[in-house]
């Protein structure tokens, strides 16, 4: 039996007030999800079964940071881009399906953006 049951929530830092304010109106407003907490100078939003929370404590975010990438579980991966490039977010890779080849084939549809703070963000249906 597996130790975790899911992802609870990815953390993301913002390093400026204008920055967490876009993020968190990224992720509520443009991707519709709900909030779950807010405390001020952070807000935890639910994206399904999971939540992301963003952090705004005045600290300087780091250059880099260690999260390769946010996947996201959507059915719907064409909509998701669309709103991610009306908001104005970089799309490094328009949708495509592709189908990984493991132990039972598991085809997917998937694209890729950067969000609002630089972190880079996947929409994944399993088809």
């Amino acid at each position: 039996m597996p130790l975790t049951k899911g992802i609870h929530h990815i953390a993301l830092k913002a390093g400026e007030r204008e920055e967490y304010e876009k993020a968190v109106s990224f992720y509520r407003d443009v991707l519709g999800m709900s909030v779950y907490r807010d405390w001020g100078n952070g807000i935890m939003l639910l994206t399904g079964e999971s939540r992301i929370e963003i952090m705004n404590t005045g600290d300087a975010r780091l250059p880099q940071g260690a999260v390769r990438h946010v996947a996201f579980l959507t059915d719907d991966v064409d909509a998701c881009i669309e709103a991610a490039r009306a908001a104005g977010c970089k799309i490094t890779s328009e949708p495509y399906d592709v189908t990984i080849n493991a132990e039972t084939p598991y085809p997917l549809r998937v694209a890729f953006c950067i969000g609002p703070l630089g972190e880079e963000i996947e929409f994944f249906a399993e088809k």
